[in-house]
C-alpha cells in the first residue's frame, strides 16, 4: 500500500511566499503582535489589494469601505485579516487543475470555511482557525490530481452526494483530501491543531483523542456540499457527531446560514 510519503514523491508542493510563511509562523505564536501580521501583508502590494477587496465584499457588510491594512485590522480583527490573507496566498499557490470547475471548487471551499467559522463560533471554539481549516480542506484533491493523473475523473464522477467524494478518493488514491492537505500543512509548519483537524476531518469520530476542529470541519464540508436552501438539511447530518460536538440542534436549525451568504469568490 502506498504511504503518504510515497505519494508526495509525485507531488510538487507549492512554495509558500515569504508573506505566507510569516503569517503561518504567527499562527504558532499566541503572543504575536499585530505589527507582525500588518508588516508581513503590506510588503506585498498585490496581496494588500486582494485583502482589501475581500474585506470590502458584501460578506462582511462593513459600514464603510476599507482603504488600508490598518483599517482592515481595526474593523475585522487581526485573526480575520490573517486568515483572509492566507486564503489569498493559498488560492494563488494552487491553480485549479483540468477536470475541476474553478468557480465551483473555490465556492465550495469558501462555503466550508464559512460554515466552519459559524459553527465554531456557536460552540465557543476558535472561529478563525476553523475558517482556515475549512478553506484548506479540499486543497489535497488538487495535489492528488498531480500525483495520480486521471484520478479526478473517478473522484468527481456523478452523481454527487455529501461525503461521496471522500469515499471515491480512498478508492482512487488510497487517501482522503483531508489527509493529503494535513501532510501539506505539516510540511508548511501550520499549527498542530490545524494539521490534526484536517487529518481527521473525514472521520472525526475515529480520532483518538477526539479533535473538535475535525468534527467542525466535517460538518462544514457536508453543509457546503448540500448547498442548503432550507434548514431541513440539518436532519441529514450525522447525529452522533453533532452529539459529540454538543451542538444544540434546534439552534442549528434556527440559525443555519444559507450557502449564498457565505460564498463570494469575486475577490479571490
Amino acid at each position: 500500500m502506498t504511504t503518504l510519503a510515497e505519494l508526495f514523491q509525485n507531488i510538487k508542493l507549492p512554495t509558500m511566499p515569504e508573506v505566507a510563511q510569516s503569517l503561518i509562523k504567527s499562527l504558532n505564536d499566541d503572543d504575536a503582535p499585530v505589527s507582525v501580521v500588518r508588516n508581513a501583508i503590506i510588503k506585498d502590494p498585490a496581496l494588500t489589494v486582494k485583502l482589501l477587496r475581500l474585506g470590502n465584499s458584501a460578506k462582511f457588510g462593513l459600514p464603510r469601505q476599507l482603504s488600508s491594512v490598518d483599517e482592515a485590522i481595526t474593523m475585522l480583527g487581526m485573526g480575520q485579516v490573517r486568515t483572509l490573507a492566507l486564503s489569498s496566498c493559498l488560492n494563488d499557490a494552487f491553480p485549479v487543475v483540468a477536470g475541476l470547475d474553478r468557480k465551483v471548487f473555490w465556492s465550495e471551499s469558501m462555503a466550508c470555511a464559512g460554515y466552519a467559522q459559524w459553527l465554531a463560533s456557536g460552540l465557543g471554539a476558535d472561529a478563525q482557525q476553523a475558517w482556515l481549516a475549512g478553506f484548506m480542506l479540499r486543497l489535497g484533491e488538487l495535489s492528488m490530481a498531480q500525483a495520480v493523473p486521471g484520478c479526478l475523473a473517478d473522484i468527481e464522477k456523478l452523481p454527487h452526494y455529501p461525503g461521496g467524494r471522500w469515499e471515491r478518493e480512498v478508492i482512487s488514491v488510497g487517501f482522503t483530501e483531508g489527509q493529503v492537505t494535513a501532510e501539506m500543512a505539516k510540511r508548511w509548519n501550520f499549527p498542530v491543531e490545524i494539521v490534526k483537524g484536517l487529518e481527521h476531518a473525514v472521520d472525526p469520530l475515529a480520532a483518538k483523542p477526539f479533535s473538535r476542529l475535525a468534527g467542525i470541519v466535517h460538518i462544514a464540508e457536508l453543509l457546503a456540499e448540500m448547498a442548503p436552501e432550507t434548514a431541513d438539511v440539518v436532519d441529514d447530518l450525522p447525529s452522533e457527531l453533532l452529539t459529540k460536538l454538543q451542538v444544540d440542534v434546534p439552534w442549528m436549525r434556527k440559525k443555519l446560514p444559507m450557502m449564498a451568504a457565505l460564498t463570494d469568490t469575486s475577490a479571490l
